[in-house]
């Protein structure tokens, strides 16, 4: 493989982990919030739509993010009657964010960076390598 494929690759990547380390966080900042008036929406969950595009130079196939999107489904609802989100009924409906699920993604996410940093880190040093041994 080229090295330079593997560091746009590798960056792809990189890029790619860092927009779900912003959308998990962007998720466990709102675990908690609810809608601002009673019976109103509250946060939902963002997802990321992730795609493989072709890059034109390289051949490669690189991840992207193809879109940002939303979690569908049911919202928890708790009975709390003196909250000030609290409907008629005293229930307030909560965000579909699931921290421990957030925590586990934003781990794996991390993971993955790291993993492409140091691809991207040996793509370089062979690079620097191959220079000095030309010399």
């Amino acid at each position: 493989m080229d090295l330079d494929v593997a560091m746009r690759v590798a960056s792809a990547g990189m890029k790619l982990q860092a927009a779900r380390l912003r959308v998990v966080s962007e998720n466990l900042a709102n675990a908690e919030s609810t809608a601002r008036s009673p019976g109103g929406e509250p946060y939902r969950r963002k997802i990321l739509e992730v795609t493989g595009r072709r890059d034109r130079e390289t051949g490669a196939v690189l991840a992207t993010v193809r879109r940002y999107g939303v979690a569908q489904g049911e919202l928890p609802v708790r009975h709390l009657p003196g909250h000030p989100a609290a409907d008629a009924a005293g229930n307030v409906r909560f965000p579909n964010v699931n921290p421990l699920i957030e925590l586990m993604d934003m781990r794996e996410a991390q993971r993955s960076y790291e993993a492409n940093l140091n691809a991207m880190q040996l793509a370089r040093t062979m690079i620097q390598r191959t220079l000095d041994i030309l010399r």
